[in-house]
């Protein structure tokens, strides 16, 4: 196994295009020099004393330092903490702290967001577009990646501390080793034939693993272009592509769905881009995104923690993810029981016959990659349990062993005694043509168990109707009786974290209470009944919440205790 100093080495010599942003452009040897630069810098700053680890933040915006400091890191023999410039105040100051930074490397626009934190003592601010960083990082400039610089560098040697997206309560920054990094990346080019004269374009956050891992490892194993795009812009998307002559990207959560949102034009198709790799776009937008664009996007799976994966083969059926890798012994489970769930059954139609039987856990019962959170042995013991590594995640798994993704554990939902996958419901509502976006979640009912609500963001000039909503429902032959929303809350856009996955907590907070055009049926439906929505007048609230109280529990949206977590 080889290291991302290796990898970085490499460059060395190399005069093609490596990087390149709006403002400048960069060789790939410049790239491994400035990298080395601030290796060298970094082993001047970094305390030399036991037990002193040699963690550094970076706490900025996908600008060229961000590569930069990587490949400096990685050289160093160091870890990087990425510091999502999202998060405010206490949450901010501690993801420095936990992470045990000894130098923090941001830029100007950011400072106002460390002004008054608790920050380590000692801790070293670099500020990357000041006339102070250029004059430190001058004397530097002949250093070569083939110096010695803090600590060798090993395959086991910490790289990325990558927290992970929406954490709650202690922190979860997953480690991966550069052994990790560099192996990941070298898959990707060897599943996708990446190639030195692609170029890949980097519009995701980089303090997220799917920015490193999914994108900047593979370009750097193949020697292939980076372009960058300082923070995801759904307008910019298709310019910087011609622009750079991107051929790979990689998305995460509902970024597909803002760029199948802007104006369709008739150069849509004039480009150089090939394909796209992430998650969560949904089958549907997937193949709008292929119709439209030209370009394929495949689905995959993975995570920071590196726990379980998944290859999609050829003969990969729609809507898959694709079958365990070779040697990994993957299983979906009853959390519960620990037992194998049954294969799902599909009808004629591809309608999954059963749900609650079939969807379950994905967990990893035999060797795993997952090398731990940062100083964080519960969260450790929670995702090694039994000797398995459990995901979080659920799937379900056809008779031929390819595996579907079903959503998170916590967007399992409980709909009259049968379980209900978030996901699934999402991806048959996200087919109606006036959705721009869907976000489908729990509230609790009145007695027991869930209700079913989905948030809508409509297409620009759509407009919601219960009759037009109905009549879909009605067509999908793959909806489940107890799938239909109780509630249909239309939004003026879906509340999105910072790395565009959608931000169900917030959505969750405000429940029935929101100021939001909320849509509903009073009334349960027998199976072959026409669905009938109407809107959740004050009246209609006033009774629910009489409901409600009859039977003890909150409104939903009025305690925060009456919705998950």
């Amino acid at each position: 196994m080889g290291t991302v100093a290796e990898l970085v080495r490499r460059r060395w010599g190399d005069h093609r295009t490596g990087l390149r942003d709006e403002h400048t452009t960069l060789t790939h040897h410049q790239v491994a020099a400035g990298a080395a630069a601030r290796a060298a810098l970094l082993t001047e700053l970094m305390p030399h004393r036991p037990g002193c680890e040699p963690h550094l933040g970076l706490l900025l915006d996908n600008t060229p330092e961000y590569p930069l400091w990587l490949g400096a890191a990685a050289l160093a023999g160091a870890a990087v903490a990425g510091i999502n410039p999202t998060r405010r105040g206490a949450e901010l100051a501690r993801d420095i702290r936990h992470t045990a930074c000894r130098v923090l490397v941001t830029q100007r626009a950011h400072l106002p967001l460390l002004d008054g934190l608790e920050l380590p003592a000692g801790l070293r601010l670099l500020v990357t577009d000041t006339d102070a960083y250029a004059d430190l990082l001058a004397p530097y400039g002949t250093a070569t990646p083939h110096d010695r610089f803090l600590r060798p560098a090993r395959p086991d040697s910490r790289l990325l501390l990558s927290f992970t997206s929406g954490s709650t309560g202690a922190p979860k920054a997953a480690v991966c080793s550069q052994g990790r990094l560099a192996a990941a990346g070298a898959s990707l080019v060897s599943h996708f034939g990446i190639r030195p004269d692609d170029t890949h374009y980097i519009c995701m956050p980089m303090f997220h693993g799917n920015a490193v891992i999914a994108d900047w490892a593979p370009a750097l194993v193949a020697g292939a272009d980076i372009a960058l795009r300082a923070r995801f812009s759904a307008s910019r998307f298709l310019p910087d592509v011609r622009r750079f002559g991107a051929t790979y990207f990689t998305y995460v959560g509902r970024a597909v769905q803002y760029l199948l949102a802007t104006p369709p034009g008739p150069h849509d198709r004039d480009h150089r881009l090939r394909l796209g790799f992430g998650t969560e776009a949904g089958a549907a937008d997937a193949a709008r995104f292929e119709v439209r664009f030209g370009a394929r996007l495949v689905e995959g799976y993975g995570s920071s923690e590196g726990g379980a994966a998944i290859q999609r083969t050829p003969g990969t059926p729609a809507g898959a993810i694709g079958r365990a890798a070779p040697g990994d012994d993957l299983a979906v489970v009853d959390p519960e029981t620990r037992r194998e769930c049954p294969p799902a059954r599909f009808s004629p139609t591809g309608v999954l016959l059963n749900a609650d039987e079939a969807v379950g856990e994905l967990v990893n019962r035999g060797r795993s990659p997952f090398e731990g959170y940062w100083r964080n042995p519960e969260a450790d013991a929670a995702r090694l349990r039994g000797g398995w590594y459990w995901t979080g995640d659920l799937f379900y798994r056809d008779a031929e062993g390819f595996l579907y993704f079903a959503g998170r554990t916590d967007d399992r939902l409980r709909v009259d005694s049968e379980n209900l996958a978030a996901a699934m419901i999402e991806d048959i509502l996200a087919r109606w043509d006036r959705t721009a976006g869907v976000a489908v979640y729990a509230i609790p009912d009145p007695a027991a168990g869930d209700q079913v609500v989905a948030a809508l963001a409509l297409r620009p000039g759509a407009a919601f109707t219960p009759e037009a909503f109905a009549a879909f429902l009605a067509a999908q032959a793959d909806l489940g009786t107890k799938m239909p929303p109780k509630y249909v809350r239309v939004v003026p856009e879906l509340p999105l974290t910072a790395t565009n996955k959608i931000h169900r907590v917030a959505l969750r907070r405000t429940a029935l209470a929101t100021t939001d055009p909320v849509w509903w049926r009073p009334a349960p439906t027998a199976p072959d009944e026409p669905l009938a929505y109407e809107p959740l007048t004050p009246a209609a609230r006033a009774r629910l919440r009489a409901e409600y109280a009859r039977h003890g529990r909150p409104f939903p949206g009025e305690d925060a205790t009456s919705t998950r977590p």
